[in-house]
């Protein structure tokens, strides 16, 4: 007991020594929330002590170390660091000191100073929700946004999967990425970043190439429910709202297009980094010929392309679609439009209204009394075609018979001719022939009268022989009567 008041009286002694001594030094003593400039004694994982000033010594420990700052992970003896006086003196009668603290007000210094001179700054990513991304800035917790993310980062996702959305961001936990402060409020602790406006100022000298009218070509990145993302010169990204797609209504872009096809398109925006484009535009307006196609009042097939609570989406061609407003329905009280009409369905309306400049094309549901005069002037325009097409029949035939006719009579005259030419052939051929047996049977005939002349000649000389050999014997037989 004696030794404790001792002691006591020592520490007591010690300080009211202390005191007088800064007080002859005209050393300020360090209040709560200062950050004082100390030299570093010694330093372990459990604590870092200081010597602030020579005349005391100052220790931080636990969790105000701040080790997970580079500044403040790798001290040595003799390095001299910033920290924030959390107690004026401990249990031991030393300073307690914060190099967290500390940290986080030069962090949030820097901030200001980049905030001020709009400068960016590197953070963090920290995690991730559907929202954005958690970053932080030397241990100041901060947000990205999905919405504030570079073009390239931008987790585009087709149909808009929540799941798929959130594991896109999640691949970027641990990496470092570029931004620029947006919102700023210190004594809330609230800090909000943007990577696209960072991106954007790389950007600028790029982008400041192309103005609004330009035609460009690039490749389709991603398609959404709303348009489709084209990447075009050096890594810019233009939207191509689905409105700006075609002429004609599309309920999803694709449809039309997919990933990786090529796409020319006009500038028609440019808003900071936000480029936007247009592909009907380098089109032909089919509405600027509508009113050669259709009029008002006419009667028309359309398909229903949508059913909607307002009214329907028709279509009357691959160009040019119409809207009939519920009101042009004719839907009898207590009817629903999805119980009378579906998508796909075929059916006759009537053209109300026709705005070219608008691109719209008002329809209605003839009524039963529209039905009846059109089906009359169709039965008319029927009978009107029937006797048309019958006139034209009768006439075509007529032409025909007489092109018959006269072809046939052409023909056989063609024929005659053809007749006479082969006759006369045939007759020259004939009397040829004729001839040449007349010359064969003259050719007999001599044959046979020489052969005649050659028989009678052997005849004749047969004669002679036989009246030679007759005189001879009777010369022989008077020879042997002279001798008797």
């Amino acid at each position: 007991m004696e030794k404790e008041q001792e002691d006591n009286k020592t520490k007591i002694d010690n300080s009211e020594e202390f005191a007088k001594l800064l007080k002859s030094d005209n050393t300020a003593i360090p209040q709560i929330g200062d950050i004082i400039i100390g030299e570093v004694l010694s330093a372990s994982k459990a604590e870092v002590r200081l010597d602030v000033n020579g005349v005391i010594i100052g220790v931080v420990r636990g969790q105000e170390l701040y080790n997970e700052s580079d500044e403040y992970a790798n001290l040595k003896p003799g390095d001299k660091i910033e920290a924030t006086v959390m107690e004026e003196e401990n249990e031991n009668g030393e300073l307690e000191l914060s190099f967290r603290h500390a940290g986080q007000q030069k962090a949030w210094s820097s901030l200001i100073d980049a905030y001020e001179n709009k400068t960016n700054i590197k953070v963090k990513i920290d995690d991730a929700n559907k929202g954005g991304l958690m970053v932080s800035y030397a241990q100041i917790a901060g947000f990205l946004p999905v919405s504030q993310l570079s073009p390239e980062n931008y987790p585009r996702i087709s149909g808009g999967d929540k799941g798929k959305i959130l594991e896109k961001l999640r691949s970027f936990i641990g990496k470092e990425t570029e931004v620029k402060i947006i919102t700023m409020e210190e004594k809330e602790e609230k800090l909000i970043v943007s990577e696209r406006k960072a991106w954007q100022e790389k950007q600028k000298d790029v982008i400041s190439k192309h103005k609004v009218g330009s035609i460009v070509e690039g490749r389709i990145t991603a398609m959404t429910s709303f348009g489709v993302f084209v990447n075009f010169d050096k890594n810019l990204e233009g939207l191509i709202h689905i409105s700006e797609l075609a002429w004609q209504r599309i309920d999803n872009p694709a449809n039309l297009f997919k990933v990786g096809d090529k796409i020319k398109a006009e500038i028609i925006s440019i808003d900071g980094s936000k480029i936007f484009l247009s592909a009907k535009r380098l089109i032909d307006d089919p509405w600027k010929k509508v009113a050669k196609k259709y009029k008002q009042g006419q009667t028309v097939d359309g398909i229903i392309l949508k059913v909607n609570p307002f009214g329907l989406f028709i279509g009357l061609d691959k160009e040019i679609h119409g809207l009939s407003h519920i009101s042009q329905l004719n839907l009898a009280p207590g009817q629903k439009i999805y119980d009378v009409f579906k998508p796909g369905d075929k059916k006759k309306f009537v053209i109300v209204s026709i705005e070219p400049e608008d691109h719209r094309l008002g329809m209605a549901v003839p009524s039963d009394k529209q039905k009846d005069t059109e089906n009359t002037k169709t039965r008319k325009h029927k009978n009107t075609e029937n006797t048309r097409t019958r006139k034209h029949e009768n006439t075509e035939n007529t032409r025909t018979r007489k092109h018959e006719n006269t072809k046939t009579q052409k023909h056989e005259d063609t024929e005659n001719t053809e007749n006479t030419k082969t006759q006369k052939h045939e007759n020259t051929k004939t009397q040829k022939q004729e001839g040449k047996k007349e010359e064969k049977e003259v050719e007999k005939d001599k044959d046979k009268k020489i052969k005649k002349k050659d028989g009678k000649e052997e005849k004749e000389d047969k004669k002679v022989k036989e009246d030679e050999k007759k005189e001879k014997k009777e010369d022989e037989k008077e020879k042997l009567k002279d001798k008797k």
